[in-house]
């Protein structure tokens, strides 16, 4: 798999990042928005651990950045992005988080259950039923079902989704259960808001009102730890802000301001 795509023309002042972790392409309709006005870089992590990923992505910055970039992370991307800018500040002079995962462990419980409540009872049926195939021989099957939950999953995050917001994602269920187990216990032991506490850019964190992922989570945790933060939260939108009929175009005013 391809690690990075660009949008628009050099220099390139911001990079987008996906979520999952292993679900590159996600953030491809961003980039193309975003590229109407900037150079855009599209990083597709394809590293099979936490600190494969964090190298993974330094070294495409480094590489084709053009100095240090606004850096806007979804979901386990904002995570990324966190401990990039932290690990990193040169490589980073802002960092934009959208859809960001709570920071205490506690804040985090209940993010299932709410998600399962909003499928129907055959969704629900669908997802238990689903959940062994994750572990099947077969590398194609294990992504498949990966996909299928991404699906699901982002119909339940969603307030008034728009169509086929999940038809560019390449999905890895192999990198997410190398990534993931890693991310946790990082928000487990309070080393993922201590890397966020170090932050010495400035930090800005978009979040749907109706996101199962809770806002407090977000907003209370940083806005305690860092001096420069601002935390905005767009009505009738859920975790994928882009990907909703209601605040799609409020997200990107919010972001081109930000990265105006």
């Amino acid at each position: 798999m391809e690690n990075l795509r660009t949008y628009g023309d050099a220099p390139f002042d911001i990079a987008v990042l996906h979520g999952g972790p292993g679900a590159a392409g996600e953030m491809a309709p961003v980039a193309r928005e975003l590229s109407k006005d900037w150079g855009v870089l599209e990083p597709l992590q394809t590293a099979e651990t936490l600190e494969g990923q964090v190298a993974e992505l330094q070294a495409v910055l480094k590489e084709h950045a053009h100095g240090p970039v606004s850096l806007v992370g979804f979901s386990w991307g904002a995570w990324l992005g966190v401990i990039l800018a932290s690990r990193f500040p040169g490589l980073v002079k802002k960092l934009i988080l959208v859809g960001c995962g709570p920071f205490y462990e506690a804040d985090a419980q209940g993010i299932h259950e709410r998600r399962m409540g909003r499928l129907t009872p055959e969704e629900r049926a669908e997802v238990n039923r689903l959940m062994p195939s994750l572990n099947d021989p077969s590398e194609v099957v294990r992504d498949e079902v990966f996909g299928r939950f991404g699906a699901l999953f982002s119909k339940a995050d969603a307030f008034d989704p728009l169509d086929n917001t999940m038809d560019e994602v390449m999905c890895s269920a192999r990198i997410f259960k190398g990534v993931w187990p890693g991310a946790d216990a990082l928000r487990r032991r309070g080393d993922l808001l201590a890397m966020a506490s170090t932050i010495s850019c400035p930090v800005v964190a978009i979040h749907g009102d109706t996101d199962p992922h809770p806002a407090k989570g977000v907003q209370g945790p940083l806005s305690e730890c860092l001096d420069d933060f601002r935390f905005i939260l767009l009505p009738r939108c859920g975790h994928k802000p882009w990907g909703e009929r209601q605040a799609r175009g409020r997200f990107f005013e919010v972001l081109r301001g930000e990265l105006g």
